[in-house]
């Protein structure tokens, strides 16, 4: 007989955040401010990459085995 999976953190209820602020367009829906002469949308998409894999990061540590 096999033991039941505990794969269940909530440490999950992190990763829908990276998925779900990017589809909030009114934060990026301008040019200003600009940072280093690129507008807001271009640079506020490379900070969404960091978000995700920043989250990523933090479940995946969180909530490996064997710790």
């Amino acid at each position: 007989m096999t033991t039941p999976r505990t794969d269940r953190s909530n440490w999950y209820w992190l990763l829908p955040i990276p998925i779900v602020i990017p589809l909030i367009t009114p934060l990026f829906n301008a040019v200003e401010p600009r940072l280093f002469g690129i507008p807001l949308f271009y640079w506020l998409q490379l900070a969404f990459i960091v978000l995700g894999v920043t989250t990523t990061t933090v479940v995946y540590r969180m909530t490996r085995r064997g710790r």
